[in-house]
């Protein structure tokens, strides 16, 4: 499990679940963070807890735009969709180092992201700018870019949200989105993306909430085996594999703790996300516990084989002497207002604008 708290201190229960290596991991929000120094003793103290054979992922979701849980005195990014516009795919690598830079400062190991949804809905709630753009290859070579950048850093990416989330009408955060594109469609615009960031190498990826009816009309993609063996055999992808947070309407209003906890893993997931509440973290570690081993065995080897690679000793992380200036750091700072300039000076205007 990779879970989630409230407040700016560990909480108790979570400190002793780290320390019985129940916990695999822990992601962060703009709830959890309050200066520099704050975060960094907060990532400190979580990579402290943990038994040495089973080091901690510590996650957060730095997208930019709307979706970004260090905000000043950390770089504000303009959102993927202004890279996408700005059409200069060494720019998308540039920030995607930035941000590993940023990241590594504070202990991260690994972002949740990037967005590699393609925008092929404007009615959609929950992706529109934190998507790239709105066709298959531009997003997949986006995607490619801000991963080798970020990932050459010493951040591992995430991809998401298998195996498209770019056109539902619906936030899965409220409710389960619905989509009726089978197999071809897939193929043609919302996998060629994920399959580009699996060419990258990107590290991970993260399940959709949206049931997907022409592949399975009774589970969403998180809990489908059917719709997920297209990440191994069609996307062609061997990493860790998340899911969204399952304390997320969509999946939280049509199934029990125990299907959330067992059913992911049944289709092939291999780390269950749960954000926030303390007495869900709890009963999904008890349920995991009792699971035969058959179940987990191909999970847990994943896990370790990702924190072989990425979770580093903390006094390693600073990989690049530059990480050390900042925050704030001009030269991101400039790099971002770099890509809003160039979006702007591309996207066409109308005739009122």
């Amino acid at each position: 499990m990779v879970v989630g708290f409230e407040g700016t201190t560990i909480p108790d229960d979570l400190a002793a679940q780290i320390r019985a290596g129940q916990v695999g991991g822990v992601i962060l929000f703009a709830r959890n963070i309050e200066t520099p120094t704050q975060l960094r003793a907060l990532t400190d103290a979580l990579v402290g807890l943990a038994p040495a054979d089973a080091p901690l992922i510590i996650g957060v979701d730095q997208e930019g735009g709307r979706v970004q849980r260090l905000r000043e005195p950390w770089t504000r990014w303009p959102p993927m969709r202004s890279f996408g516009d700005a059409g200069d795919l060494e720019l998308t690598a540039q920030m995607g180092r930035a941000l590993a830079r940023e990241l590594v400062r504070e202990g991260f190991n690994l972002n949740f992201a990037p967005c590699v949804d393609v925008d092929s809905n404007p009615d959609n709630p929950v992706i529109g700018d934190r998507s790239f753009a709105a066709d298959s290859v531009s997003v997949g070579a986006c995607a490619t870019a801000m991963i080798e950048g970020m990932q050459s850093g010493g951040v591992a990416g995430c991809a998401k949200h298998l195996p498209g989330h770019g056109d539902t009408d619906m936030d899965s955060h409220l409710d389960l989105p619905r989509l009726s594109h089978g197999l071809e469609r897939l193929r043609r615009v919302e996998l060629p993306p994920f399959a580009a960031a699996a060419k990258a190498g990107v590290a991970s990826m993260m399940t959709a909430h949206v049931l997907f009816s022409a592949i399975d009309d009774k589970r969403p993609a998180t809990m489908s085996p059917d719709v997920l063996h297209l990440v191994r055999e069609e996307v062609g992808f061997s990493g860790l594999l998340f899911t969204d947070d399952l304390e997320m309407g969509a999946v939280a209003k049509h199934f029990t703790v125990q299907e959330r906890t067992e059913e992911p893993l049944r289709a092939g997931v291999d780390v269950l996300l749960a954000c926030k509440h303390a007495d869900l973290r709890a009963e999904m570690i008890g349920r995991l516990e009792r699971l035969p081993d058959a179940l987990v065995e191909s999970a847990v080897a994943r896990v370790r084989a990702f924190k072989a690679t990425w979770v580093r000793d903390p006094g390693a992380l600073i990989l690049d002497p530059h990480a050390l200036e900042g925050p704030p750091w001009e030269q991101h700072e400039a790099l971002a207002k770099r890509a809003s300039e160039q979006a702007a000076s591309r996207t066409p205007r109308g005739p009122d604008a």
